[in-house]
């Protein structure tokens, strides 16, 4: 259902105040305020805390209540911290923002690049997961990378000329496959959101937490196919440092067994177990509150009911 120009409009002026009251602020202010508003949505989104709480049941039974609702809260807090992050992209120095950035394998992106058949970067919910993608170009290496529009025209084209400051490029996920492929025929990078539940017709079945997680397959088929380098990226929160860590690992080694189904299966579950890697290493920085095994198996039960 298409949204009332009244609606479009308020909800544009909201997104745009939110921002500008957060971008006023200092920055450690900012991301400090962020942090606490976020600790007091854990109280007042009730819908949202159950659905988180289920999912560390699902990933994390061996914790004690208390142990995953700490987990849960930290959650919040980092996705307030997020938003006091976020409203400084726009007008915030560079040198500022670098200040609270600590970059960590930018060469392995480098050296990726010069094989000339595309570098993929792949990302998860984790930590300031719009600094993964933000930082690189603040870094002086730009990006394109997937993403999915938002339903209000005003708030999306906000939004995305934040993204976009210094140099990147997004692309609507929902039309994006030709794009992808000549950003890979031009040796260019391109970055994907490898985490969320994906409908059947885009997904196949890999482990997450040891359960089965409908996980997209076009990194995988897109590499195999260009033979593009495969490098994860990821920007959590150190608490003790005060900064976040821009954290880009080696590339992953991919197999070829000529079985290209086989293949896309392999590479799927190596990039997810990354993935929950991190989550492991930062479980209070992963987004809870997505139902990330909605979709099971045939004949599997629903792990939401």
């Amino acid at each position: 259902m298409s949204k009332s120009k009244r609606q479009i409009n308020l909800e544009y002026w909201i997104a745009r105040a939110l921002l500008a009251a957060f971008s006023v602020l200092p920055l450690r202010f900012a991301l400090a305020l962020g942090a606490g508003f976020g600790r007091i949505g854990y109280f007042f989104l009730g819908k949202l805390r159950r659905r988180g709480e289920k999912n560390l049941q699902i990933a994390f039974p061996e914790l004690s209540e208390i142990q995953r609702r700490r987990l849960l809260q930290g959650f919040f807090k980092n996705l307030g911290r997020q938003l006091g992050l976020f409203s400084h992209f726009q007008k915030e120095s560079s040198n500022k923002l670098r200040e609270i950035i600590h970059p960590e394998g930018l060469e392995y992106l480098d050296e990726a690049r010069q094989n000339k058949r595309g570098v993929i970067l792949f990302t998860g919910h984790i930590g300031a997961w719009e600094l993964s993608s933000f930082a690189l170009s603040l870094f002086e290496r730009p990006l394109s990378f997937l993403v999915r529009r938002i339903d209000n025209p005003k708030v999306e084209a906000l939004i995305d000329s934040i993204r976009t400051r210094y140099g990147n490029r997004t692309i609507d996920k929902r039309s994006a496959a030709r794009e992808m492929l000549q950003i890979m025929q031009a040796g260019d990078t391109l970055g994907i959101l490898v985490d969320l539940n994906t409908h059947e017709r885009e997904g196949i079945f890999v482990d997450f937490f040891g359960i089965p997680a409908s996980t997209t397959f076009v990194l995988a088929k897109l590499a195999l196919r260009t033979g593009a380098t495969v490098l994860p990226v990821f920007a959590p929160w150190d608490e003790q440092k005060r900064r976040f860590f821009l954290k880009i690992d080696q590339p992953l080694v991919i197999n070829r067994t000529g079985d290209e189904q086989a293949d896309v299966q392999l590479l799927t579950q190596q990039f997810t177990s990354v993935v929950e890697d991190f989550v492991r290493r930062y479980p209070d920085q992963w987004l809870w509150i997505h139902r990330r095994w909605r979709i099971q198996p045939e004949g599997q039960p629903d792990l939401y009911e």
